[in-house]
């Protein structure tokens, strides 16, 4: 494969080290953690998954969508081929899915962040840990060449964007929040 080769301008990868500041907007909704387009919306459960795809001129560094208390940091799909969860609309088109799982309690309920990359790229980096307290719009972490964030919220919780909508880490409100620590 070309990457593991070499096969590509080093300054190339400079554009996914971009890391512009970014403001999040007063109030207490939820922040989008990610560039990129929304695909969908889809429900499971008490879930609802918010899929956000990252194209190559997205700024590829996630940010949390509220405040509040990192649970825990989980890795998927590193030890084992197949990564879990296949039956997600938002894995199926991955080949061997490596995903970074960050569980977050806020005053909304427990959310997630999932950051996906395929095993041919595996890089994504992070930058929060359990026990840490986190604000809105903090930058929690890193997709080198990666592709999808999905972040899993209360399926209560009324969405305030719609499959098709372009937005930016950090900056666009994507959901109604409840309080959050800000």
């Amino acid at each position: 494969m070309w990457l593991k080769r070499g096969e590509y301008q080093r300054a190339f990868l400079r554009h996914f080290y971009s890391d512009p500041e970014r403001i999040a907007p007063p109030g207490n909704s939820m922040v989008a953690p990610a560039d990129g387009l929304v695909t969908s919306a889809d429900v499971h459960g008490d879930v609802r998954y918010l899929v956000i795809a990252l194209s190559f001129w997205d700024m590829h560094v996630q940010r949390s969508p509220l405040g509040g208390t990192v649970l825990g940091v989980e890795g998927l799909g590193d030890e084992f081929m197949d990564g879990e969860g296949r039956g997600f609309a938002f894995l199926r088109e991955k080949s061997c899915p490596v995903q970074k799982r960050l569980v977050i309690a806020t005053d909304a309920g427990t959310i997630a962040v999932r950051l996906i990359t395929s095993i041919a790229a595996r890089r994504i980096e992070t930058w929060v840990k359990a026990g840490e307290v986190i604000e809105r719009g903090q930058r929690i972490g890193r997709i080198l060449l990666g592709s999808t964030v999905v972040l899993e919220l209360p399926a209560t919780i009324k969405l305030l964007v719609k499959t098709g909508d372009r937005v930016w880490a950090g900056e666009t409100l994507v959901a109604e929040g409840g309080v959050g620590r800000e």
